[in-house]
């Protein structure tokens, strides 16, 4: 018998709030063990799946009820919840385009850090024998960071859902984590466009033409955010309209480039990003290398012990996060 089948699953297992169920699964049972077995490529959850003839994402996928056909692997439900959940989330994915770094806490209290070097503090001037080197210098912000909890309730009964097939309940399970990726988009939008709190709400470039977007409001746009780099640009849906009808976009190779893979590239060399959620004649410019800190409080939040109890009404799934900026002047608006 191999070792995956005499472990004992409980819901403590989903209590440490610095680990989660799959890494306490890996301590107790290490993949690395599996080498050059037919288990092997399969992580600890997935081998407690195999352990129990529980099978997710295929054609042949088992019903809800599957997964409670004892206590042990009624414990494996809210693992598949929450790996449904962050591969919805994975997919709506805008965020890793627009964030620099992601910082993960145990708690509710972060602050991050602040960097605004003058112009002059920019330049690495040449230093004389003896003299001190300039100085850069790194802060707190003065207020912590905010953060939003946003999820959705599961509202369905058991018995709605236990005859349903997992790779069906799994794409309901797919939107919740895309509502939850929207949101946090919106909320990062907003860091960038109004600050996070701390005075660094981004700094505006008029367009030379009320109402329209030409080449050179572009041209402004990549000046003022210099000396950063601007490689990304987000843009509702009526700017978009505009950016994709300039000249400068009919471009034959930028054309080639949309209609083959979708990416849509200004003629400035950015990524260009449609965010409707941008309210307002505006475009935001940025350098996403070391624009924004999004800092999430622990992984997704499920009430585990509804989802082993098969209470599914009322069981709550969400997740908690926000944003900072890391360097405020990497960050510019383009209004038009």
């Amino acid at each position: 018998m191999a070792f995956y089948d005499s472990i004992r699953l409980e819901k403590g297992m989903y209590g440490n709030s610095t680990k989660s169920f799959t890494e306490i699964l890996e301590e107790l049972d290490p993949s690395e063990n599996y080498k050059g077995t037919e288990l092997e490529g399969l992580d600890a959850y997935q081998r407690q799946l195999k352990r129990y003839d529980i099978k997710v994402g295929t054609d042949r996928s088992d019903q809800v009820q599957k997964f409670f056909q004892t206590s042990d692997s009624a414990a494996l439900f809210p693992e598949y919840v929450s790996r449904a959940v962050r591969q919805g989330i994975e997919r709506a994915d805008v965020l890793s385009d627009i964030i620099a770094a992601k910082t993960v806490i145990d708690g509710m209290d972060y602050r991050s850090v602040v960097s605004e070097p003058s112009d002059d503090e920019k330049q690495l001037k040449p230093v004389s024998e003896g003299a001190s080197l300039p100085q850069t210098a790194i802060r707190t912000g003065e207020n912590l960071v905010k953060l939003q909890k946003r999820g959705r309730l599961l509202v369905a009964s058991y018995e709605a859902v236990k005859f349903q097939k997992l790779d069906l309940f799994t794409v309901t399970l797919r939107q919740i984590g895309a509502h939850i990726a929207r949101e946090q988009l919106k909320d990062a939008v907003d860091v960038l466009l109004n600050g996070d709190g701390n005075n660094n709400a981004a700094v505006t470039v008029a367009a030379n033409t009320n109402g329209s977007i030409a080449y050179s409001d572009l041209v402004d746009l990549w000046a003022n955010v210099s000396p950063y780099e601007l490689n990304t640009m987000l843009a509702p849906t009526d700017a978009m309209t505009k950016l994709l009808s300039m000249t400068e976009m009919k471009d034959a190779q930028a054309g080639l480039d949309f209609h083959g893979s979708g990416r849509m590239i200004t003629p400035l060399g950015a990524q260009l990003l449609h965010i409707p959620s941008i309210s307002g004649n505006k475009i935001i410019g940025l350098d996403k290398n070391c624009a924004l800190e999004m800092v999430q409080s622990g992984n997704i939040i499920i009430d585990y012990d509804k989802l082993i109890d098969r209470q599914l009404e009322r069981a709550s799934i969400s997740c908690i996060a926000g944003f900072a900026k890391i360097f405020p002047d990497s960050v510019k608006v383009l209004t038009y």
